[in-house]
């Protein structure tokens, strides 16, 4: 029962979230909403951080947590920037791919070994993508790689896919709690490394900005604790592929908020992405 709770908590946080950030982005670097993001996540941890600290880790475990943390930042940072030009509509189902990167990472850093049933579940998804990308002037081509909000989508996917692997490492060697504080404290950590190199203010466009940031921290959080929660669970891959179901609800918000154009043929792809889920949940 809590399971699907938190996969439900998994599917509607991470589009609400981005709908948000897309929104901020218009007027906002993206590193540095990604930066108060993390800021404000870290200090509601910090009360509660130190139980965390009482047993002692090896090296492996803190290579993992830094690790993790470069490749979540600069992956958050890069879906940003992403959305804040592209559509969501056709962003959000590419997160699809996700399941496939994870799935290659798991099997190598967790020994996770896939089913038939399961690998099937990812084709169709993957397949269901053909029909998003059909709504876009270049189709589903090797042309879509040349768009910049594409490009950044892409390695998105790839830098948060392979965190994905390193988390349920991080899980298997402490627990979902204390994986959780130090997504957020080393997240923050090389969240606030990006925005020194890339010498960009610190300001936001107005104080309003900052309690839209608060609600994206809230939206992560409970996208992250619940990632966490569900990877102590099941398979990498699977779960992966089963948070593809927030395709579907970031074609929804994106045609009524921004009102993006070719819904049908978007809902159709993340229904058929969808069943792809379903095959991987009968598994």
């Amino acid at each position: 029962m809590y399971l699907i709770l938190f996969i439900i908590f998994r599917i509607f946080s991470n589009p609400i979230a981005n709908v948000i950030q897309k929104k901020l982005s218009v007027a906002n670097s993206s590193l540095v909403i990604n930066f108060y993001s993390y800021l404000i996540m870290s200090l509601f941890c910090f009360p509660f951080c130190f139980q965390f600290f009482s047993n002692s880790y090896e090296f492996q475990f803190w290579f993992f947590v830094f690790l993790a943390g470069l490749l979540c930042a600069l992956g958050t940072a890069c879906q940003i920037k992403a959305v804040s030009i592209g559509e969501l509509s056709i962003l959000g189902p590419i997160n699809s791919y996700k399941s496939v990167v994870g799935l290659l990472a798991s099997l190598f850093l967790l020994k996770e070994i896939p089913s038939f049933l399961g690998i099937l579940g990812i084709v169709l998804i993957i397949f269901g993508s053909r029909y998003i990308f059909a709504s876009t002037q270049e189709g589903f081509s090797f042309k879509l790689l040349k768009r910049k909000d594409i490009q950044l989508r892409l390695l998105a996917l790839l830098l948060t896919g392979i965190e994905a692997a390193i988390l349920k490492k991080i899980i298997i060697l402490s627990s979902v709690e204390m994986c959780f504080v130090m997504w957020c404290f080393t997240g923050l950590f090389w969240s606030l490394i990006f925005v020194l190199i890339s010498k960009k203010s610190f300001k936001v466009s107005n104080n309003n900005v900052f309690v839209q940031i608060l609600f994206i921290a809230i939206l992560l959080s409970i996208m992250q604790y619940s990632t966490n929660y569900v990877f102590e669970r099941m398979n990498v891959g699977y779960a992966l592929a089963l948070f593809q179901l927030s395709s579907l609800v970031t074609v929804l918000l994106g045609y009524k908020i921004f009102n993006e154009k070719d819904i049908l043929n978007k809902i159709f792809g993340s229904i058929v992405m969808i069943v792809g889920s379903i095959l991987i949940i009968l598994h």
